[in-house]
Parts: structure tokens; C-alpha cells; sequence
């Protein structure tokens, strides 16, 4: 009962947020830097207000700390869980502070960054190795024991994840609508496993990405910027390593996956043949180049996602 209490209370302090919040990023000027070599037609939202993160962070994690209070079930996990997902705050905010500070979409450095995103992500990553957890299942069909090989491997797929949604988040509503979807479902794959604790917070958050829908929806009101972005995908990443299921996360994640691979494959195509594999990457840039609306892009990413978030839930179940 608890797990959509979480969910319904972090939507609803979001949405309330949502109206001062976005008065006071209008008043300080806190707007959006457009990257020059993006589709034109994105120039006109230049100035939109960005750190829209904090609108999920901070309800979602006050609706899970009160939730799991309610509950009774807070554990060292759950703690871990929202330490990480404050910490990847902290980076993008970092980021997007300094982009509005240089006036240009451009801020801390990708070498700092990933440090950043190595250490936080090596917290879940050496507390799971601590407590034995160093197996890795193969969809199903078997464990394989990484032994002392594992924290690099849980390290890859949170820092891997945490640039993957950053990836993503060229659209209006693109990235809270996917990792809603993503989140939903690993709710339900954790209250399966009877983990009450990390279905509370992982509703927590998807409850605010809805929220936060409603103000990031085309036309956007308000970006969540690297605030938001690489908190979530950072919190995906943590979920699946701690819950042991981080391969099914690359289909449940799957839209996210995709449009990493859509950036890898440009960028190795380009360098070794000249040639361009995509008009433009990320791959939703590309679709938008071939004359297909925001919107539609959207939608049928949403489309997609939703597929990728069932798939991978239903075969995790089945599968085990």
C-alpha cells in the first residue's frame, strides 16, 4: 500500500513545486543554453528554465524517506540508494550551475564529471561486493561469479547509465516519460521480490517523473538539465545493482541503450570513414531531421520505451 503512497505523494509535491519553482528560475534567469550544432528548430527554446531535477529529486525523495518511515523497512540499501541518487544530483547540478554561469552549453568537464560519477557509483558497487554479491545473472540461464571483478563491472553499468539518460534527454518529455516507464516497472519487479524498501523509492521517483511530466511535456515549461538527468539515470543503474538484475536492465533500458549506441556508432563511423551514419546524434536528433515533429518523436520513443520496460520486466519474471 505503502509503495503507492510513495508514488502518489513525491507526483503531487512535484506537481505543487512545479508554479514557485519555476517563478523564482524566471526571476534568477536560470535558463537553458542551446548546443549550436543541434537542430535549428531548438534555438527557439533557448532560455527555458533548466535544474527542473530538483522538482524530482527533493519530492521523491522526501515521499520515500517518509514512506519507508511509515513502512518501517528503511535498510542500509534503501540508505545507499538515495545517498547515490542525491550525490548524481549534485553532479549535474555542478554542471548545470556552471553552463549558466559561462553562458553557454558547456560545463564541467567530462573528465571530472566521470571521476565524480566513478566515485558515487563505486559506493553500491563496493558494498555489494562487501556483502558477497559479486555474481552476475545471464538473463536467466546462468550466475557468473565476477569475483573481484564485479565492483568495475556494477561501476560501468551505473556511471554507463547515468550518461545514457543525459544521452536521452533532448526532448520535451523524452527522458521523464522513458525512465517513468523504466521505474514503474522495476517497482513491480521489486515488490515481486518482496524488497518493499526499494519499491517504495523506485515508485518515489517514477511517481515525480510524472509530475514533472506535466511541465516538461512539449512545449516544455522548465528542462530538468543535468540535475535531473544524470540523477536518474545514475538511480537506474544503483536499483539494478542492488536488486541483482543488471543486465535486465539493458532491455528494460533499452531506449536508453539505443541511443548511446546511436552516439558510439556516429562517432566511430565518422572517424574511421569520414561518414555519417545518422544525421545527427543522438538518434532522436536524427528523426527529427528527417521531418518527423518533436512530438511524434516523442511519442513513439515513448512507444518504444514502454516495450523495452514490459519486455524486460515479463522475461525477468519468467526467466528469473
Amino acid at each position: 500500500m505503502l509503495v503507492y503512497v510513495s508514488a502518489l505523494l513525491s507526483m503531487l509535491l512535484t506537481l505543487l513545486a512545479g508554479v514557485p519553482y519555476l517563478d523564482y528560475l524566471k526571476k534568477h534567469l536560470y535558463g537553458q543554453f542551446i548546443r549550436e550544432d543541434g537542430p535549428a528548430s531548438h534555438i527557439k527554446k533557448t532560455g527555458t528554465p533548466t535544474m527542473g531535477g530538483l522538482m524530482i529529486v527533493i519530492p521523491a525523495i522526501f515521499g520515500a524517506i517518509l514512506s519507508l518511515i511509515m513502512d518501517q523497512r528503511t535498510s542500509i540499501e534503501s540508505l545507499i540508494v538515495l545517498v547515490a541518487f542525491s550525490l548524481f544530483t549534485f553532479i549535474g547540478f555542478k554542471d548545470d550551475i556552471a553552463k549558466i554561469t559561462k553562458h553557454q552549453n558547456k560545463g564541467l568537464t567530462a573528465r571530472g564529471k566521470l571521476l565524480l560519477q566513478i566515485l558515487i557509483a563505486s559506493i553500491p558497487a563496493l558494498y555489494m561486493t562487501y556483502t558477497g554479491e559479486r555474481t552476475v545473472s545471464l538473463f536467466g540461464f546462468a550466475n557468473l561469479d565476477l569475483g573481484v571483478f564485479y565492483p568495475f563491472f556494477a561501476i560501468f553499468i551505473i556511471v554507463g547509465f547515468s550518461n545514457a539518460v543525459n544521452l536521452t534527454d533532448g526532448l520535451d518529455g523524452l527522458a521523464s516519460g522513458t525512465v517513468a516507464f523504466a521505474l514503474t516497472v522495476i517497482t513491480a519487479i521489486f515488490m515481486l521480490m518482496g524488497r518493499h524498501d526499494m519499491a517504495i523509492i523506485s515508485a518515489a521517483i517514477a511517481g515525480s517523473c510524472i509530475g514533472f511530466l506535466y511541465y516538461n511535456r512539449y512545449p516544455a515549461k522548465i528542462f530538468m538539465g543535468d540535475t535531473g538527468s544524470l540523477a536518474l539515470g545514475g538511480v537506474l543503474g544503483t536499483l539494478a545493482v542492488i536488486g541483482k538484475f543488471e543486465l535486465w536492465l539493458l532491455i528494460i533500458g533499452g531506449i536508453f541503450v539505443i541511443e548511446t549506441l546511436s552516439v558510439i556508432l556516429q562517432v566511430i563511423s565518422f572517424k574511421t570513414t569520414g561518414k555519417r551514419i545518422f544525421k545527427m546524434s543522438p538518434i532522436h536528433h536524427h528523426f527529427e531531421l528527417l521531418g518527423w515533429s518533436e512530438k511524434r518523436v516523442v511519442y513513439t520513443f515513448w512507444v518504444v520505451g514502454i516495450f523495452f520496460a514490459l519486455a524486460g520486466g515479463f522475461l525477468k519474471f519468467y526467466l528469473g
